[in-house]
């Protein structure tokens, strides 16, 4: 029989396979018209080099020129016609800058004849990015942002006005060019205007909303930032089309297939998944102990994007948090796992995806002395669940849709 730690292994290994945008790039391209003229390339966010390697497989030669901006160690090598950036996440920085300004030159110009081809995915937002207000005063407002718990979609709300390429910008400055998008969707409800903050599709939010989101977690603004939330997006683009190639409902399923092969029954609670990563993980160890006295295994999903409220200077993410949250829960309980992990490989500023826990971890913890409580305050769960080998360390992987969180009941 395998051992809790292989399947949750096997889990991880096979749902990211599936999610990497390979496939659905190529199958995408096969449904979009490219005009006669130029065709340029703009690939943004964790995933934008595996998404622009793909489509120049396919598209070869026909590229014009082209340009992706990912996260740093995410470029894996040369793409013909195709310039590779890295920059800054979660929060932007100069390359973000000079690659975005790189992309709105490229697409400067153009006629009616000729293609942009956007391949978005989650990152976007902080990869790729001109800025109305000073980076400075970007970076503060985004860590502001970051640090009080804001959801991705309110976060989203305030970058694009703040923005030259977000809320549908990007595609305007490239009429009279016809825009076709490839998007990965790491946002939960797979809103296309959220993911990377939209850089070519219409906006759905409201300046009535930015504000509110200001006065709900008192964030600071400059006078220049509060100016340029006022200022409306594109209210129209005719020239932009959009596609969606994969969520966090396929990576779910996948995981679920999975669970299922290895013998679990098998639940998918919600893809939606927006709470405190500590709450969730309380939770989930919750259902863990109201099944400790069935007979079968039992497998119990969930996707989706918590959030961490920074209250200590430590080493973390969500997923790691949420794992170490869980591990109180799961202390003494028989053959019980817990796995939480970022489909990109990265997980907050740490080289982990995440983190694994079981029934034996708060148990080792004390051994060496380590409080949970005091760990949690910290936000250092990095450090905690290296000294208990449950960090999951994949690499960057490829694709970005969303985190994936496991728990597992093994009984045969």
């Amino acid at each position: 029989m395998t051992t809790l730690r292989e399947d949750a292994k096997q889990i991880i290994r096979r749902s990211i396979a599936e999610a990497m945008p390979d496939q659905a790039v190529r199958k995408a391209l096969r449904q979009i018209h490219i005009g006669s003229g130029k065709l340029i390339l703009v690939a943004v966010g964790k995933a934008g080099w595996q998404m622009a390697s793909a489509a120049s497989l396919q598209l070869g030669d026909r590229i014009t020129a082209g340009i992706c901006i990912t996260k740093y160690d995410h470029v894996k090598g040369d793409i013909p016609n195709v310039r590779c950036y890295e920059a800054g996440h979660p929060v932007p920085d100069a390359n973000s800058i000079t690659a975005a300004r790189q992309a709105e030159f490229m697409v400067q110009n153009l006629s009616k004849e000729d293609t942009v081809l956007m391949l978005i995915s989650g990152g976007g937002s902080a990869l790729f990015e001109d800025p109305k207000v000073p980076l400075e005063q970007l970076q503060d407002l985004t860590e502001q942002m970051l640090a009080c718990g804001a959801d991705i979609t309110e976060i989203n709300v305030i970058r694009k006005r703040l923005s030259n390429v977000k809320g549908g910008r990007f595609a305007e400055q490239c009429k009279p060019a016809r825009v076709y998008s490839i998007i990965l969707s790491d946002v939960i409800g797979d809103q296309l205007d959220l993911i990377a903050s939209g850089p070519t599709v219409l906006d759905h939010s409201t300046t009535e909303q930015a504000e509110e989101i200001v006065r709900k977690y008192h964030l600071h603004l400059s006078e220049a930032a509060q100016q340029a939330l006022l200022i409306d997006l594109p209210a129209e683009l005719n020239n932009s089309t959009a596609v969606m190639t994969g969520s966090v409902k396929q990576l779910c399923t996948t995981a679920a297939e999975e669970c299922r092969k290895l013998g679990y029954e098998t639940q998918i609670l919600t893809s939606s998944l927006t709470c405190e990563a500590r709450e969730a993980g309380r939770f989930l160890s919750a259902i863990a102990k109201d099944h400790q006295t069935e007979e079968k295994s039992l497998a119990f999903i969930c996707g989706g994007e918590t959030v961490v409220h920074l209250s200590g200077t430590g080493k973390g993410g969500r997923n790691q948090e949420l794992a170490l949250s869980a591990a109180e829960g799961l202390d003494g309980l028989k053959n019980t796992a817990l796995l939480s992990v970022g489909s990109d490989g990265t997980d907050g500023p740490t080289d982990a995806a995440g983190g694994y826990v079981d029934q034996s971890t708060a148990e080792l913890l004390r051994s060496q002395g380590v409080s949970i409580q005091d760990i949690l305050r910290e936000n250092d769960a990095w450090h905690a669940l290296k000294k208990c080998d449950g960090l999951i360390v994949t690499g960057p992987t490829g694709t970005n849709v969303n985190d994936l969180t496991v728990l597992l009941i093994k009984r045969n």
